[in-house]
């Protein structure tokens, strides 16, 4: 059960993310670090691949490879975090500080875990290889 909650949230998460990729730019352009190419491309390929991803989580056959996919794509775009942080870039619409920035960053792994296990890539903490070891018995 909450597995599924998790789901059902992740995938609200990236779909309101994706849309406002794809409809407001400007903050995400703001904080995309001066070595990515092409930025207002890049942006919408990141906002449909969060679509992607949520369509996914909520496709039974396509579920794992959503959550793999959702947890590289917090790894990759954890690189625009930091750049945001270290300049404290003020992206519009979004606060800035470090009031702000350490809570974001500290939490892009939870990102990655929170896809992994919604998507039932993982058991960890709340199955763990104890759990794997008890069903192959």
């Amino acid at each position: 059960m909450i597995r599924g909650v998790m789901r059902l949230a992740m995938a609200a998460l990236y779909i309101t993310a994706g849309m406002a990729h794809l409809l407001h730019p400007a903050p995400f352009l703001a904080i995309t670090p001066g070595w990515v190419p092409w930025p207002g491309d890049v942006i919408m390929l990141t906002g449909l691949c969060e679509l992607a991803g949520a369509v996914g989580l909520l496709t039974p056959r396509l579920r794992a490879l959503a959550g793999v996919m959702l947890a590289l794509y917090a790894v990759c775009v954890f690189p625009a975090n930091v750049n945001q942080a270290i300049y404290d870039i003020r992206a519009p619409g979004l606060p800035s500080g470090w009031a702000y920035h350490a809570p974001r960053l500290v939490l892009q792994p939870v990102l990655v875990w929170w896809a992994l296990f919604a998507a039932a890539v993982v058991d960890w903490p709340f199955g763990g290889a104890r759990a794997r070891r008890e069903t192959r018995g």
